[in-house]
């Protein structure tokens, strides 16, 4: 066994250094590309479709593959995983920066993906067995859980910041010399872990993960383009099915890479639930509001990156009210409160036009942002509460893959809505002299449209990029009123569900109400 009592030294706490960086990184490539994204369009000139897949793949796959790659780091090693998954991280970020269509910048996207699904729990079970004294544990996993929170805020601000001197491959190939450096300190300060009684690795568990993932993202994003067709409801359903396999056969095995016992724990689902739809809305609405400040209101993607700050406070000002309302109150009612809150966010954003001011599109993000990240704070605190102290760490697993697939499903539901409200705008508002490849693009996306309108005479090419913005405009106020509707039945939700938790033993009430565990002991390897 390990000695839990042994305090870290100067050594760890560089090596927690080490580790916080590339989760810092994993986090911030999901929203990165959203102040390139003009200019990606304007390089490689995706369709809506292709534009939406280069996004959210990327996270998909993060999500989707992340239980598995811990479950082998379990097995072969975390820190040779971790190193693993450096190496292809930085490899598949050349790739991806170097793109040249579409379809090569989507599967670059995928493999960073699966590399950085190596990342995030390899990371952070590393950090549990280098801080064996509870309190500096406690404190080391709180910086691992600000820099994955953290860099999602940050991915904007860093593509704004690079895209004012360099191409749009340039947010890819800030993540080279991080990966370069992991490679070099990790073998140095960072000590292997096992699990010696873990069992057998899964392979079909893992194939099934990923087979239930999929086909669900795709016919929900299919649908909301195309409409309920047979394919996009019928994807949907394999991927259900596909999922209840996945879960009858972690019930069944020895050695299943979830627990899914713990979702069991009224405290502990509701609070994922709740977690995955902080960072729905926060990411998926953040899909549009970058567009819109460049593309309808003209800014520079420094100036868009600048404005991005206004939320920072926001979201700090929520988090400490929460966290102090809560110890007077029930949790119930400050979560499904903060919930409220994001949908009264929404609600603002669903009034904004093509001649509204920032004013209103800054008023709507602060008020959303401010609601998640109270929301935010306050389940991971309750999904960690909620599992037996021998549970915590997957218990922080599951918490960060919900995390990184709440926001790729922003990115789909919301960013498909709007797709399908600009297109049904733009089908008959194209002029009909336009070359088919142009009207195509315009009909595609905003983006498409200013680019091609540069091209046509200003009495031509005027009419149509503010009928593009009108449009983009109406797929966002659409995208908003579900939003809306969504954060007001998910707070219900959460006040009926969490309201067995009291504001002074909400801790003690959710471990008393956890299953038992079943975790394998840890042994330390030279």
């Amino acid at each position: 066994m390990v000695n839990t009592e042994a305090r870290a030294g100067r050594r760890e706490w560089i090596g927690l250094a080490v580790l916080v960086l590339p989760t810092l990184l994993v986090s911030m490539d999901m929203t990165a590309l959203f102040f390139a994204l003009p200019a990606l369009s304007a390089d490689l000139q995706p369709s809506s479709s292709q534009q939406l897949w280069i996004m959210d793949i990327y996270a998909f796959l993060l999500a989707g593959s992340m239980i598995t790659m811990g479950a082998l780091g379990d097995r072969i090693g975390r820190r040779k995983v971790l190193l693993i998954g450096a190496c292809l991280f930085g490899v598949t970020s050349v790739l991806a920066a170097y793109a040249s269509t579409a379809e090569l910048l989507i599967a670059a996207r995928a493999l960073l993906g699966v590399a950085g699904a190596t990342l995030a729990p390899s990371t952070l079970s590393l950090i549990r067995n280098m801080f064996h004294d509870a309190q500096q544990r406690r404190t080391a996993i709180a910086i691992w859980t600000a820099g994955f929170s953290g860099g999602a805020g940050l991915g904007p601000m860093l593509g704004g910041l690079l895209l004012e001197k360099f191409w749009w491959g340039s947010v890819f190939l800030v993540n080279v010399p991080v990966m370069i450096l992991l490679l070099v300190l990790g073998p140095l300060l960072l000590p292997e872990y096992r699990a010696p009684k873990a069992g057998r690795f899964d392979l079909f568990s893992a194939f099934l993960s990923l087979a239930a993932v999929l086909p669900v993202i795709y016919g929900v994003k299919m649908a909301a383009e195309d409409g309920a067709d047979p394919l996009p409801i019928g994807s949907i359903a394999v991927g259900l099915v596909v999922g209840y396999l996945f879960l009858r056969r972690q019930r069944r095995l020895a050695d299943p890479l979830i627990d899914v016992g713990l979702f069991a724990n009224r405290g502990f689902s509701t609070s994922i639930g709740a977690n995955v739809l902080s960072i729905f809305a926060m990411v998926g609405f953040g899909f549009f509001g970058t567009q819109f400040m460049q593309l309808v209101l003209g800014m520079r993607p420094l100036e868009a990156a600048l404005w991005t700050l206004v939320i920072a406070p926001s979201i700090g000002l929520s988090v400490i009210v929460a966290s102090t309302l809560v110890r007077w109150i029930r949790p119930a009612y400050v979560v499904a409160g903060a919930i409220a809150l994001m949908g009264a966010g929404f609600v603002i954003l669903a009034q904004v036009q093509v001649d509204s001011s920032m004013l209103v599109l800054g008023l709507g993000f602060i008020i959303l942002t401010g609601g998640a990240g109270a929301v935010g704070a306050l389940a991971v605190d309750m999904i960690v509460a909620a599992a037996p102290p021998e549970r915590a760490g997957a218990a922080s697993a599951l918490s960060e893959t919900g995390s990184e697939f709440g926001g790729a499903l922003g990115v789909a539901i919301l960013g498909s809505i709007g797709a399908a409200v600009y297109h049904d705008r733009m089908d008959d508002a194209v002029p009909q002299s336009l070359p088919p490849e142009a009207a195509e693009a315009a009909r595609d996306t905003l983006g498409g449209a200013s680019e091609v309108s540069r091209h046509l005479p200003e009495q031509i090419g005027m009419p149509l990029v503010e009928t593009a913005q009108e449009a983009f405009a109406a797929g966002m106020r659409v995208s908003a009123v579900t939003g809306a509707a969504i954060m007001a039945v998910t707070a219900v939700i959460a006040a009926i569900t969490l309201r067995h938790l009291n504001p002074a033993g909400a801790a003690e009430d959710a471990v008393e109400d956890a299953s038992p565990a079943r975790t394998p002991e840890l042994v330390d390897e030279p």
